[in-house]
């Protein structure tokens, strides 16, 4: 696998401890040359900051860096001037999000949609950003169907988008089903696949109760039986994720995004295992 293909996502910390948490972090997983790391951005602008603070300090350790951006609860004011922040510290790629309302959050903003958000960027800065979007292959859990879905898909691309990431799955077939159908529409993107490494059962499905991926029934069955065997469910979480990484690269995958959840020892015991 080359590193042109492998990146890695975080999320902004809140403290001094957690900053100086993640640096360790970083400084492991940056021993594998992703291509470049992501920094993902809270609800409403809550960590706007963190992610601007974060991406800077990728960036002076001589990695390439991602803001996540969402336009949800926004004005076009304050993205222009997110932008025009972004263009002065040489950030060249980013990835455009629909982003969640926070809770209590009155109106939606001046872009609804990610796909709006795409093409204000494009008509705001033409080809300054490489611009990733979000993909689900087990579809959006607030999407009325998997066509609709599809639909909003191909028009974030048709928006100017580069290139997609996906939600995280444990269902091979469902990518290729979903790039398949993706392509049969005219999109011709890259669409990397989302991993999510397994450490912990309880905080896996929670997340992906929430997101709306789908834990297959025999993995479910498997993490459980383990109890609180935290060994156990790290060592069949890297077996199981793995195999995944590997049958996706197999089939043409263009590479692969993990969620590191700003730790490195899952990561890296599946790109050691994929090596």
């Amino acid at each position: 696998m080359s590193k042109e293909n492998f990146s890695i996502e975080f999320f902004p910390p809140k403290t001094a401890e957690g900053a100086e948490k993640l640096r360790a972090t970083r400084a492991k997983l940056a021993e594998l040359h992703p291509k470049y790391f992501s920094v993902t951005f809270g609800a409403g602008g809550s960590t706007q900051q963190g992610t601007l603070d974060t991406v800077l300090e990728i960036m002076r350790e001589g990695q390439q860096a991602a803001p996540h951006l969402s336009c949800v609860g926004s004005s076009k004011e304050s993205i222009r001037a997110i932008l025009a922040e972004f263009k002065s510290h040489g950030i060249r790629r980013l990835v455009a999000l629909r982003g969640d309302l926070p809770s209590g959050y009155g109106g939606a903003g001046e872009l609804r949609y990610a796909s709006e958000l795409v093409e204000f960027i494009r008509a705001e800065t033409g080809d300054w950003f490489h611009i990733e979007v979000a993909a689900y292959p087990e579809m959006h859990p607030q999407a009325k169907s998997p066509q609709d879905d599809l639909q909003n898909f191909a028009r974030k691309v048709q928006a100017g988008a580069n290139a997609a990431i996906t939600q995280y799955f444990y269902n091979a077939d469902a990518y290729f089903q979903f790039l398949d159908n993706a392509r049969k529409l005219g999109v011709a993107v890259p669409v990397v696949p989302g991993i999510m490494p397994i450490t912990n059962y309880s905080q896996l499905t929670r997340f992906s109760d929430m997101c709306g991926t789908e834990i297959p029934r025999w993995i479910r069955l498997k993490l459980a039986s383990f109890g609180d065997d935290s060994d156990s469910i790290k060592a069949f979480g890297l077996d199981v994720v793995a195999q995944l990484c590997e049958r996706l690269l197999a089939g043409g995958a263009p590479g692969l995004h993990f969620y590191s959840m700003n730790q490195s020892a899952a990561t890296s015991a599946i790109w050691q295992r994929l090596k």
